[in-house]
């Protein structure tokens, strides 16, 4: 399941795409947008973890809309970086809390790039500018009747800026050491004249639980469970072959959240590093249960290259 603020804020701020802008050499200014009256009397105290917040309710507008509370004192967020962020996500009704990653002690990076500025330029022109240690409100308009039963209210994310960095360039292939005598029972792989692996699961053993099994050690950095990375994939059936998909037939790496895939790439990605190709066999339960998803039955195969994390 997709984190609230995945949900919450446009898809190209966790989803982008490989492409971004190169960063500015002049100091922007981050912009206020939408209904800022709505916000003109929360009050934000920062705290040991998450900060207190303060607002009249409910809180209601009905467009996007966000506005710096607080200004820090660290350095800019220029166009082309990634700021890490925290977050409390609150209850436009009631105040009541829905997220806080800082008491969870995680964070989510936000790369400022063309996409989001596509998606959101509120969200965008909002980030941009900002400085590290600063806090913004970011509302959102009412979901439908049927997802937000208190219907009129909106939802309040109090977004603190922790850190900001160059947005590194992702590979261009999986670079490493290669891996030899691989354990007996995986299915075979091999790679043609372009550069994409072939599976061969011919003789395969059935999975009982998740196989992550190293073909290339990348020495890049460790995946974290709430990262989102870039990577180049090929995905069969376990039963018979059958290929579902492939990023290398849409012709570019695949940009997502691993707290948006199937379990089994969460579990089995995480803590591999950058550079690598790893080979996952994943049970059913942990891809698209006994039904499936599309072409994808049963237990599935992927080759996976980690070519970066954003």
């Amino acid at each position: 399941m997709r984190r609230l603020i995945a949900l919450l804020l446009p898809l190209a701020l966790f989803v982008a795409g490989c492409g971004s802008s190169a960063p500015s050499s002049s100091d922007p200014t981050p912009s206020n947008a939408g209904q800022v009256a709505a916000l003109d009397q929360l009050k934000v105290t920062p705290g040991d973890k998450a900060p207190k917040v303060d607002f009249p309710k409910p809180l209601a507008v009905k467009d996007e809309t966000i506005k710096m509370v607080q200004a820090g004192d660290g350095p800019a967020a220029k166009a082309g970086q990634t700021v890490e962020i925290g977050y409390v996500a609150l209850n436009g009704s009631d105040g009541s809390v829905l997220e806080d990653t800082f008491s969870k002690g995680t964070s989510e990076k936000v790369e400022l790039s063309d996409q989001l500025k596509q998606g959101s330029s509120v969200v965008y022109n909002g980030l941009v500018g900002a400085k590290v240690g600063s806090y913004l409100a970011y509302a959102t308009p009412a979901q439908s009747a049927g997802e937000n039963p208190e219907g009129a209210a909106s939802t309040l994310l109090v977004i603190k800026i922790l850190s900001v960095k160059d947005t590194p360039t992702p590979l261009s292939k999986p670079e490493g050491d290669p891996v030899t005598n691989l354990p007996a029972g995986l299915p075979k792989v091999a790679v043609d004249g372009k550069g994409v692996p072939q599976i061969d699961v011919k003789g395969a053993d059935k999975p009982k639980d998740v196989v992550a099994q190293d073909l290339i050690v990348g020495h890049g950095d460790k995946v974290k469970a709430s990262d989102t990375i870039v990577a180049n994939y090929v995905g069969v059936n376990l039963s018979d072959g059958t290929k579902f998909d492939s990023s290398y037939d849409k012709g570019q790496p695949a940009t997502f959240s691993l707290q948006g895939v199937i379990p089994g790439w969460t579990k089995g990605l995480t803590g591999k590093t950058v550079g690598s190709r790893v080979l996952l066999v994943i049970p059913a339960a942990q891809a698209y249960g006994d039904q499936g998803q599309g072409q994808a039955k049963g237990d599935l195969v992927f080759v996976v290259d980690i070519l970066g994390v954003k």
